[in-house]
């Protein structure tokens, strides 16, 4: 996968020039997501740890509130949550519902669940991600698990980043609070 590689260095790449124009410190820890692609990856120290498919929005990239996009450009995980819930569990308003989605009732499983774990989402652009009018924290973008798993790898949310609730629990065990997000296009 020579195509997957240079996709995955070019958006580190890109992340790493960002964060140098807007004077942030360097992290041990980076998400690269490719909207085009509907990957993720988590480089640690510059080195490639792990890569997952994700479902973006179903509606075109947005940063603009009620838009249902996926905002694009530099973010950081401002919160995580969902320690120690067993996988699957449904939140809603980044509460437990105190059951997994396999568990749920019939009515709330066909919605599309936050489930498994958080990641809460900050833009750190501001005018383009953080501030009013695009703010991504204030709309409650999160990377989080999905009941949806089988669609999975195409476009099905409405602005997050969906993971299978297995490679969520990879990512978030392995993701602190303040890594860095680069959500691109390309």
């Amino acid at each position: 996968m020579p195509f997957e590689k240079e996709t995955a260095l070019r958006l580190l790449d890109e992340l790493e020039t960002r964060r140098r124009e807007l004077r942030l410190e360097e992290q041990k820890d980076y998400l690269c997501i490719s909207i085009c692609e509907q990957k993720l990856w988590h480089f640690r120290e510059a080195s490639l740890a792990f890569s997952c498919r994700v479902s973006t929005s179903r509606a075109a990239p947005s940063c603009i509130p009620g838009s249902f996009g996926t905002p694009t450009g530099l973010h950081r995980v401002a919160e995580r949550i969902g320690d120690g819930e067993p996988c699957g569990t449904v939140f809603k308003g980044r509460l437990s519902q105190g059951f997994t989605w396999e568990n749920s009732p019939q009515t709330v499983c066909t919605e599309n669940l936050i489930t498994t774990r958080i990641l809460w989402l900050d833009g750190l652009e501001v005018g383009k991600n953080r501030g009013p009018g695009c703010d991504t924290h204030s709309r409650c973008v999160y990377i989080h698990g999905t009941n949806q798993e089988v669609a999975i790898g195409r476009p099905n949310s409405h602005g997050c980043v969906l993971l299978g609730n297995a490679d969520m629990l990879s990512l978030y065990d392995t993701v602190p609070r303040g890594s860095l997000v680069w959500i691109s296009l390309g």
